[in-house]
């Protein structure tokens, strides 16, 4: 099962969900904004992998990250789900921008 790295408050991370409970995929869903616990989870994640160097250096908090029950990362959920066969939701997104200037995560 996948794992998601994400926040309830990040606009991406809503459609992304909303993605994955269309097309019915099972996930598991770590709010990182939810408790510290889960911050650093993903920030041990986020400083220990390559695939995180862009977001990072873009200003992009990195979420929804998608781990693979084989370790791989995504930061493309619409990429995921397109090597599945599948295209991206039609749901809105919803919630606030991760960066200070309004946009993105």
């Amino acid at each position: 099962m996948v794992k998601i790295y994400g926040s309830d408050l990040c606009p991406d991370c809503v459609a992304c969900k909303a993605a994955f409970d269309d097309y019915g995929i099972s996930y598991e869903f770590v709010n990182i904004t939810a408790g510290m616990k889960n911050l650093k989870e993903f920030l041990k994640l986020r400083d220990n992998n390559p695939v995180f160097t862009e977001a990072k250096s873009s200003g992009y908090v990195g979420i929804p990250a998608l781990l693979s029950e084989d370790g791989t990362i995504t930061l493309d959920w619409e990429a995921y789900l397109k090597e599945g066969g599948l295209s991206g939701s039609t749901a809105p997104k919803t919630g606030t921008a991760c960066r200070t200037d309004g946009t993105g995560c």
